[in-house]
């Protein structure tokens, strides 16, 4: 059996995205981020990433990991691409060179968006977000993501998706990492193919269970 390790409120929800949209039986372990928690080490804490359970799996203490039937795996777009490739079909690449394609953007996602759109997330859901500091430092990590979202744009506009011409694990990654930005309206306002392509990426099933599973989950 598959099992996946995790929270869905993580970067697992990539892999489960996935799986929602393959229909793949699994096992999913919560594992939740030690951070999270206010005493990890706690006897009555739940399973977490510093459980000695959770690091005999990974190490690193990290999530999302995978066993699927005694292989180990670890790393969201890691998995995320292993899973599409081995079960996911058209979801997966269907030869050599759209396998690069989708390695290429989710690398180009993860390290070129990930970080200011992350900061962007955390900021929009503080106690900052509608003050003349935080209104700045919006401004000032929205303009780092110009750039790539303008690459995005123009792919976009052009292609429709981001490779093969269909949805595919591509497009899950990259969606859940531009997701983070989302709440700053201008950025996808300013950009109507990436703005249209990610309203139809999250209008899926596929993410609407996997969304409704994180909403499950505690804060």
């Amino acid at each position: 059996m598959l099992t996946i390790y995790g929270v869905y409120r993580s970067r697992a929800t990539r892999p489960l995205w996935l799986l929602e949209e393959i229909g793949l039986d699994f096992a999913h372990q919560p594992v939740i981020q030690a951070y999270r928690l206010p005493i990890a080490e706690a006897p009555d804490a739940p399973l977490n990433t510093r459980s000695p359970q959770f690091l005999a799996v990974n190490p690193m203490a990290l999530i999302p990991s995978m066993d699927d039937e005694g292989f180990v795996l670890h790393e969201s777009l890691a998995i995320t691409l292993y899973l599409a490739k081995k079960y996911g079909g058209q979801l997966g690449p269907k030869d050599l060179q759209e396998d690069a394609l989708m390695v290429q953007w989710a690398l180009f996602a993860a390290t070129g968006i990930e970080t200011p759109a992350l900061d962007m997330q955390k900021l929009l859901g503080g106690d900052q977000a509608n003050t003349p500091e935080g209104t700045t430092k919006a401004q000032a990590l929205a303009a780092s993501l110009e750039r790539p979202f303008d690459v995005l744009e123009a792919h976009l506009k052009q292609t429709g998706t981001m490779v093969g011409g269909r949805f595919t694990a591509a497009d899950i990654i990259v969606a859940e990492i531009v997701r983070y930005a989302q709440g700053y309206a201008p950025l996808l306002a300013a950009r109507p193919a990436l703005k249209a392509w990610l309203e139809g990426c999250q209008a899926r099933a596929g993410f609407k269970a996997m969304w409704e599973k994180r909403l499950q989950e505690p804060a």
